[in-house]
């Protein structure tokens, strides 16, 4: 296993200092959160400019809604909706990620101009997809999955949600690397909301130390998700629709940061883009260095030494 681990560098894309904000644009009639606002080529292309102005670093962009219940695209259609864009935003400068769970799309997006494959099935859905992306020496995004999510939750069932989900996403991890992809080109996410229930997401957000001795950067892809809605609503109310549940997932933005995540995947970007550099603050004013000297030697201890007046 690589002991490449914490936040993490990825071979192939730029290092931030900080946990990077991924923007979301869905090229989908039918996405749970923004389904059809964004599904014309301009305006999907400007949706993603204007996150990239609100403060993302990298645009995810998907052509099949994977929410609960929703039925698979054809290959042609995936192509034509996600294609064009992935290229008119690399074009612009870019770092485009390709949502996908086809080997094929996966391939064309990359020879658009994205630079790195996101897929929730972690290579499961199409045994092209690992090939294809060592191919290409493409960075990959291993999410847990365990199978389409058509009529509903398929085996949101647990012992134990953290361990199973580290043990699979492993198994997955290893799959990738037989396969022929670099250590140094692998992310995980946990995959929250798929095959999950609102105590499963938490349980994995609240261990997400556990998921950083699998040695790979961490993505956590929370932003809108139903647990969110269960939270906000409380025991007894309805959960708030998903466009009302932003605050709530720059709270979960500021504690995966927190946490060393690489990455973290939002529809609303301004709010999390703010969230993870107050992470980054506070992380900068926590670090033990020595008070500087006046020679910029650290000083020997004092007892007055950093206090008012002490030079």
């Amino acid at each position: 296993m690589s002991n490449h681990s914490g936040r993490g560098r990825i071979a192939g894309l730029p290092e931030w200092d900080r946990c990077a904000v991924m923007g979301v644009v869905n090229v989908t009639p039918d996405s749970f959160s923004d389904g059809g606002r964004w599904f014309d080529t301009t305006a999907a292309v400007k949706h993603g400019l204007d996150l990239v102005t609100e403060g993302a670093d990298l645009v995810d962009v998907g052509g099949e809604s994977t929410r609960p219940g929703a039925t698979r695209v054809d290959e042609a259609e995936e192509l034509r909706r996600v294609i064009p864009v992935v290229r008119g935003l690399a074009s612009e400068g870019v770092v485009v990620s390709v949502d996908t769970m086809r080997a094929s799309v996966a391939e064309q997006a990359l020879a658009a101009g994205a630079a790195l494959v996101n897929d929730v099935s972690g290579g499961l859905a199409d045994p092209a997809m690992i090939p294809v992306v060592a191919r290409t020496g493409a960075p990959f995004v291993v999410m847990h999955w365990r199978g389409f999510l058509e009529g509903g939750n398929v085996r949101g069932v647990y012992d134990d949600v953290v361990t199973e989900v580290v043990d699979e996403l492993h198994a997955r991890v290893e799959a990738a690397l037989e396969g022929g992809i670099a250590p140094d080109r692998i992310v995980i996410d946990p995959g929250l909301g798929f095959s999950k229930q609102a105590e499963h997401d938490l349980a994995l957000l609240a261990r997400l130390d556990r998921l950083h001795e699998l040695g790979h950067p961490l993505l956590v892809a929370a932003s809108r998700k139903r647990f969110l809605g269960r939270v906000l609503a409380g025991p007894e109310g309805s959960p708030p629709p998903a466009r009302e549940r932003d605050a709530a997932t720059a709270a979960v933005s500021a504690l995966a940061a927190h946490a060393g995540a690489w990455a973290v995947r939002v529809h609303e970007v301004r709010a999390t883009a703010d969230a993870v550099r107050v992470a980054r603050a506070v992380e900068g004013a926590r670090t033990d260095r020595p008070t500087p000297g006046p020679s910029g030697d650290p000083a020997a201890p004092s007892p007055a030494n950093g206090a008012e007046g002490a030079r």
